[in-house]
């Protein structure tokens, strides 16, 4: 059914589509016919950041950015889902044309730019559903908002989010943000990893609720940054890793049609770069915390890679809208056979 879908989609205008495929799903959840489009995964609950996850294939950030879909996506198996990025105010994101498929790669380029409706209208969404699953959070600055006060937009964004959320991750590695990514670094990163985490402790004190803390970061990174990354994600207290977003890398892609497009990109070409990040990490973090594996999931294979490199979760994002919800099972089963 979905590769008949996925044919009609993909004749569409690539935003167009995205919605469309989007309001297919929250109709057939309405109606109780989310089993026709995949069967569910099977059990194999695991405990991550102290959350108990049904199982450990989830929907990462930036599909449904503002929680318009969360019936409908909780209902297809998924072991937790990520909404956002979110910002504090309203943006309309970067002109379209900003999303290009390239199905030769399985591969998308994205310049979206943090489109979302605002912090605001992502929470009434939240308390409108019916999901009771395990909820991400993810995070961001405006892109009118200087670097130097961009600890201000993710401190209103916790403030705002933090009762609703399972967890919450802060942004820092979108390539369509400018100067968003030289936060992930240095003294800026040390500034603002010290800052979220007193705040997350007092708002753990104000709830009566630990709501752990993750950082996703790039696939474009040194050695040196990793390690350097590492040393400060665990001197601060952060609650996990999530690797990796987007690469702006073009190597793979370069000769296809859309492959020379600013943005970010993520599909199949990032499969191998991804899960070697991951793997670096793993190695730096000497387990000290858990990783989030997500880039180049599209099979159940390169799901159980991501495992095997070191990841305690997955996220789909490309994958899925190439392969369809059958990849939520695929790629949960596959992981359990490690065991």
């Amino acid at each position: 059914m979905y590769s008949l879908m996925r044919g009609l989609l993909f004749c569409l205008p690539t935003e167009t589509s995205h919605h469309l495929a989007l309001g297919a799903i929250k109709l057939l959840n309405k109606c109780g016919l989310s089993g026709l489009v995949a069967a569910r995964p099977e059990p194999n609950p695991v405990e991550v950041m102290g959350i108990r996850f049904p199982n450990p294939v989830g929907m990462a950030a930036g599909l449904d950015k503002n929680a318009d879909y969360i019936d409908g996506l909780g209902a297809l198996g998924f072991g937790f889902i990520e909404v956002g990025t979110i910002t504090p105010k309203p943006q309309p994101g970067n002109p379209a044309p900003r999303l290009f498929r390239l199905p030769a790669a399985q591969a998308i380029i994205n310049r979206m730019g943090f489109n979302n409706e605002g912090v605001d209208y992502l929470v009434e969404q939240v308390k409108k559903s019916r999901y009771k699953g395990v909820l991400g959070i993810n995070i961001g600055k405006n892109k009118d908002t200087p670097a130097e006060r961009a600890v201000d937009d993710y401190l209103i964004c916790m403030r705002k989010v933090y009762e609703f959320a399972s967890y919450i991750t802060v942004n820092l590695s979108s390539p369509n943000t400018p100067g968003l990514r030289d936060l992930q670094f240095g003294e800026p990163l040390e500034q603002l990893l010290a800052q979220l985490k007193a705040e997350q402790q007092l708002l753990a004190d104000k709830h009566g609720r630990y709501v752990p803390v993750a950082v996703k970061i790039a696939p474009d990174m040194a050695d040196d940054d990793i390690k350097s990354v590492a040393a400060s994600l665990v001197k601060h207290g952060i609650d996990g890793v999530i690797a990796t977003n987007t690469t702006i890398a073009r190597d793979k892609v370069a000769h296809l049609p859309h492959g020379d497009e600013a943005g970010g990109l993520s599909g199949a070409p990032l499969t191998e770069a991804s899960t070697e990040v991951i793997a670096k990490f793993a190695q730096a973090l000497e387990g000290k915390l858990p990783i989030i594996g997500v880039g180049g999931i599209v099979d159940g294979q390169s799901a159980a890679d991501k495992i095997t490199a070191g990841a305690a979760l997955v996220q789909l994002y490309s994958g899925f809208i190439y392969q369809g919800p059958a990849l939520i099972a695929a790629a949960a089963n596959a992981i359990k056979r490690l065991k």
